[in-house]
């Protein structure tokens, strides 16, 4: 187990994300906010779900979700249509133009993450990524 000091750098480097994190939302498509980016992240991974699902995966109310999917049905991005199981329920899916924006999403970030890590090997890169999605897994997300 790491010692005390460990976790403490390992903190502080968790606080300083969010410079990454700002540096990314800055190069999100045109009229798609970061949640929206989550949204149609998770429609294009996890395909059609219900309102409910995507709440879950979120970890958002779902008045929060409900505002995220209505503005990217807005944008023509993401439809709702009845679930045939049952009728009150909606099961949300990105539309063909959604879809576009998601893999527009998808060149920008990986862009820019080949621009900010090109002196990173690719030995590096991959290790990060399994680190990432073991903190993910430690702290019970799998998405």
């Amino acid at each position: 187990m790491a010692g005390q000091t460990r976790y403490e750098e390992l903190a502080r480097e968790l606080s300083a994300i969010g410079a990454v994190k700002r540096d990314m939302g800055r190069i999100l498509p045109q009229g798609c906010p970061v949640a929206s980016a989550a949204v149609m992240t998770l429609l294009g991974r996890h395909g059609a779900m219900r309102m409910s699902g995507l709440a879950e995966l979120l970890s958002v109310d779902m008045s929060v979700t409900s505002r995220h999917v209505a503005h990217l049905a807005d944008r023509g991005w993401v439809e709702r249509s009845p679930d045939p199981a049952d009728r009150r329920s909606r099961i949300l899916r990105l539309t063909t133009t959604g879809q576009e924006q998601l893999d527009e999403l998808s060149r920008r970030t990986t862009r820019l993450l080949a621009d900010r890590l090109s002196d990173w090997t690719d030995d590096e890169v991959s290790r990060l990524a399994q680190l990432m999605s073991r903190l993910r897994t430690s702290f019970g997300d799998g998405r």
